[in-house]
């Protein structure tokens, strides 16, 4: 697998993301969805601070704070690189075991952006958490049960989640609320996050 161009720096905030070969479904039945996230705490958490992440069933978002640039003893690739890798190696095994099926599951190498603006990163949040949403999945985000949201409301115990994070930056979880529900009824955002996500999708 090819370098990265950009290498992952610590500290710096990170959007990882890849959606299904052909546009196709990668998560199948709830198991699945749990499996992947047991993954995410088993290899991605050890290199990285999990901010927000939601689960769809063709893609998946996970918004990180990398806490190592180290290159992993093993190959010539950082170890956020190396634990992704990990991470989706070991999903696709599983679920080509357990729907007796071949080849790739996910397209190509997983993307990973750096974000750079202060205001990319706030509007970032409030976008992968109203996904199932915008989607048509559920009708309010409370009710995707493949997201940190409920965690970002304390409404459920869970470690992929940054605490401090919300509070630094959204005060408390009832703001942050009131932010998500303004942009799920206004289908709203500056214009330059606006064009800056569109690159998700």
């Amino acid at each position: 697998m090819p370098r990265r161009p950009t290498p992952f720096m610590p500290g710096v905030y990170y959007h990882l993301y890849n959606r299904g070969n052909n546009r196709q479904a990668v998560f199948f039945e709830s198991g699945n969805y749990l499996y992947f996230l047991r993954g995410v705490k088993k290899y991605v958490r050890q290199v990285a601070e999990i901010v927000a992440y939601c689960l769809m069933p063709t893609h998946y978002h996970l918004l990180v704070r990398v806490k190592t640039s180290e290159v992993s003893k093993t190959s010539e690739v950082s170890v956020v690189s190396r634990a992704m890798q990990k991470l989706l190696i070991s999903y696709t095994k599983a679920m080509n075991k357990r729907f007796s099926r071949v080849g790739a599951l996910f397209q190509g190498q997983f993307q990973a952006r750096p974000i750079q603006r202060y205001d990319h990163l706030l509007n970032l949040c409030i976008y992968i958490h109203a996904n199932p949403v915008i989607d048509g999945l559920v009708t309010t985000p409370e009710d995707w049960a493949y997201s940190n949201y409920l965690e970002w409301l304390g409404a459920r115990e869970g470690n992929l989640v940054d605490r401090e994070f919300i509070a630094d930056h959204f005060g408390s979880p009832t703001e942050y609320r009131t932010l998500m529900m303004e942009y799920i009824k206004t289908r709203s955002l500056p214009e330059g996050v606006r064009t800056y996500l569109q690159a998700f999708e």
